[in-house]
């Protein structure tokens, strides 16, 4: 089973508006609320590929009733725990630019932090668990590091998606896949990337530290997997970027979606880039048809 971690998950507000006038009343066009966060978000387009999952974190209040009941309507497993405050409200703004105002979320207490690696300690060998998104402050901040010790020792396959220190310190836990883009990068090992060639020597460096397989988004201009069989570019298909928001996260949930069923990395690297693409080119995150319809435009090139 794959099971997806999202520590501070959120209802994602979503407000389209011709204009934004500060100071003034601002009339929407349309208005979403969709449950929010990286894991969340993996497990959601899991699902429309038609791969199962469980979705696992904290939430509370009426806004985590909002986020529990809607993923279960989506026919989505979930195993959160609850704690005492609301889980946060995030405001996306399509306007000419696109604006995010994102909350803090709530204090997650030692107990309900035990509960979770309670659960996790019972994963078993052929289980893949997906670590995605930032650690909130009311949680140790090497927390990931700790999941990965406590679920290596049941040969659980580890993916993470996160940046800054926190990325650093799963990577010498030797996950099976990290997903950083090249911002990602420059933040964890504190540098200025100057251009591609640069970009793969620290994917490499990444996979030497201990990352099985190391993607790196290029937005729209594809994506790379480094690993030990050597480096790889993937091509983006064509399209009309419509939402930029959650389109790392599709590009992991295509890529377990392909893994799940035929254990081929490339194949699954490109199934990967094309769920992130069809994600990009969606106002909501993809549905399975538009990413067949995007598969045979990825060719992937060893470098």
């Amino acid at each position: 089973m794959i099971y997806t971690l999202t520590l501070n998950p959120s209802i994602d507000y979503i407000i389209s508006l011709n204009s934004v006038e500060l100071g003034k009343v601002n009339r929407c066009t349309k208005t979403f609320k969709f449950p929010g966060g990286k894991g969340i978000n993996v497990s959601r387009v899991l699902k429309n590929s038609g791969t199962d999952s469980v979705a696992l974190g904290f939430v509370g209040g009426f806004t985590g009733e909002f986020i529990n009941l809607t993923l279960n309507n989506l026919g989505i497993h979930t195993d959160f725990i609850k704690v005492k405050e609301d889980s946060r409200i995030n405001v996306k703004i399509k306007s000419v630019d696109e604006t995010d105002i994102n909350a803090d979320g709530p204090y997650i207490e030692k107990e309900a932090l035990n509960l979770l690696l309670d659960k996790l300690n019972k994963l078993k060998d052929d289980d893949i668990l997906v670590l995605a998104g930032k650690i909130q402050s009311s949680l140790p901040n090497n927390l990931y590091s700790k999941i990965q010790e406590i679920v290596n020792k049941n040969n659980v396959k580890v993916v993470v998606d996160t940046s800054g220190k926190a990325l650093l310190e799963s990577v010498k836990k030797k996950p099976f896949l990290i997903k950083p883009n090249n911002f990602e990068i420059e933040e964890a090992f504190n540098i200025k990337i100057k251009d591609k060639n640069e970009l793969i020597d620290y994917g490499k460096k990444l996979n030497t530290m201990g990352s099985e397989n190391v993607i790196i988004s290029l937005a729209g201009d594809g994506a790379l997997l480094i690993n030990n069989s050597g480096v790889f570019f993937g091509n983006a298909p064509k399209g009309e970027v419509k939402n930029s928001v959650g389109a790392g996260d599709s590009l992991v949930a295509g890529f377990l979606h392909e893994y799940s069923k035929s254990k081929n990395i490339l194949d699954s690297f490109k199934r990967g880039i094309a769920t992130g693409s069809a994600s990009a080119f969606s106002l909501d995150l993809c549905d399975n048809n538009f990413v067949l319809e995007l598969l045979p435009q990825i060719k992937l090139k060893k470098l």
